[in-house]
């Protein structure tokens, strides 16, 4: 995610208000055969769902615009982690009219903010596959990720929730899915969504497009929107996709979106082989205050500059191929999206001295407490899209003249390749990043990442900085 530049400001002086075995933290419920609900993230404890495990969704949606009038049919095929009499899906949209489990009826009931309670006729057996079916629909409301735009259109976005005000999610990062999306509009009307589009046809009155991903993603890195859309098809030289969609006032980024097989290759360059099998982007007209990371086809406000387009893609490496464990990992995406877009960028391709902007940066707010005030390891709940936007970028800049070119850059290509369509942890990467130097990082991780004051100098201005200090 990126925030437009006036939420950044804001972010930087006060506070943003968001948004198998179980993890640490999760509670198991009284009955060992009713999957947990919720798996314990220090930040969203309810978000997710114990006792499964979701391998796909296919989804089913028909939505008319004008009236807002939606129906969907959800399909999870998924792996029973334990016996299950009864077990919860995250869902905050439509009424639901019926549930299936292996294709018989099942029990349901909605409860909590977005849980729906599932009852098998049978119950599930540990280690089996199992699939549910849910069937849905009403009139969709604005809010939880699904927002309306000027055309009558509508689209998905929202982070670290949206999933679920569309579809029954196992809404944590913690399962990732691959996820199939068919959309069936007014022939007038064009969908878009993640990974390939394989499928765009009118029928008299309607159009029925299919999306399909071939890569696992999270809930809320899925996306719809639905607009009158002009497209922009492009391929990388290796001969991956691009699709992007404008919506309609929105055709003034096409020149900046005619770069994104640049962006890609400049990224690869740094951090590995492109992770997805398409790419492109969803330009809306909507006055939102950030764009979003959408996996394969990130979603643009209207104010995206080629800054936000660089930060979105890098994230498709950083937090969307690499997903965080838990929402305290938060730095391991927004750090690393910052840095590439507003100092790797402005240094490789536009001949920028990044060091002179570090030091620029250090002198304007080193005597700033609000500025330090938010630890990049552990923000807070509600406070995650705070400080990793203008502190990572400084940690791991400082941390590049800490290790040296030569070492941190094929650490960070090894450690993000190496975690490909999982999940790391902040832990993890202090770890990895140790054993690639004999030099003692306690130090300057505790200084960076755990604290809420300056580093001192000796971890200010390490390396080539510490001249200029």
């Amino acid at each position: 995610m990126r925030l437009s530049s006036w939420m950044c400001c804001l972010a930087a002086g006060v506070l943003l208000v968001g948004g198998g075995v179980l993890p640490a933290g999760a509670q198991p419920p009284a009955d060992p055969f009713v999957g947990a609900p919720g798996l314990g993230d220090p930040y969203y404890p309810d978000d997710g769902n114990g006792g499964y495990r979701v391998d796909h969704y296919a989804v089913a949606i028909d939505y008319d615009p004008p009236s807002h009038r939606f129906t969907g049919r959800a399909r999870l095929n998924a792996v029973a982690t334990q016996a299950l009499r009864a077990f919860d899906l995250d869902f905050d949209g439509p009424p639901v009219q019926r549930v299936s489990v292996n294709d018989l009826p099942a029990g349901y009931d909605r409860n909590g903010d977005h849980k729906l309670t599932v009852s098998p006729a049978l119950p599930v057996l540990p280690g089996l596959p199992f699939t549910v079916t849910v069937e849905y629909g009403g009139v969709q409301t604005e809010g939880g990720g699904w927002r309306f735009s000027p055309s009558g259109g509508a689209f998905v976005a929202d982070e670290p929730h949206s999933a679920a005000s569309w579809y029954p999610v196992n809404d944590t990062p913690l399962d990732k899915a691959t996820f199939d999306l068919t959309v069936t509009i007014p022939q007038q009307w064009q969908a878009v969504s993640n990974g390939l589009r394989v499928r765009d046809v009118v029928d008299g009155p309607t159009r029925t497009v299919e999306w399909a991903t071939r890569h696992p993603v999270v809930g809320y890195l899925t996306t719809v929107a639905i607009d009158h859309f002009d497209f922009l098809d492009q391929r990388r030289a290796d001969g991956t996709p691009l699709i992007s969609a404008f919506a309609p006032a929105a055709e003034r980024a096409r020149p900046l979106e005619q770069r994104l097989p640049e962006v890609l290759d400049f990224i690869e360059s740094l951090y590995g082989p492109y992770p997805f099998e398409s790419g492109g982007g969803i330009f809306v007209d909507t006055d939102i205050n950030f764009s979003l990371e959408t996996q394969t086809r990130p979603v643009y406000a209207p104010w995206t500059d080629l800054d936000t387009i660089v930060h979105e893609n890098t994230h498709q490496w950083w937090g969307d191929s690499m997903s965080v464990r838990q929402w305290s990992d938060v730095c391991l995406n927004e750090c690393f999206a910052s840095y590439t877009a507003d100092y790797l960028w402005p240094e490789r391709k536009e001949g920028k001295d990044v060091d002179a902007l570090y030091r620029r940066t250090i002198t304007d707010h080193r005597n700033d407490a609000r500025f330090w005030d938010i630890p990049l390891q552990n923000p807070g709940a509600n406070r995650e899209f705070t400080s990793v936007y203008y502190r990572g970028p400084l940690f791991l800049h400082a941390l590049r003249r800490t290790l040296g070119d030569e070492v941190f850059f094929p650490a960070m290509a090894q450690f993000v390749q190496s975690h490909a369509y999982g999940n790391a942890s902040m832990p993890e990467f202090r770890r990895f990043v140790q054993s690639k130097t004999g030099t003692d990082l306690s130090g300057f991780f505790a200084a960076w990442l755990d604290t809420t004051t300056p580093p001192p100098d000796e971890y200010l201005y390490p390396g080539t900085l510490r001249a200029y200090s």
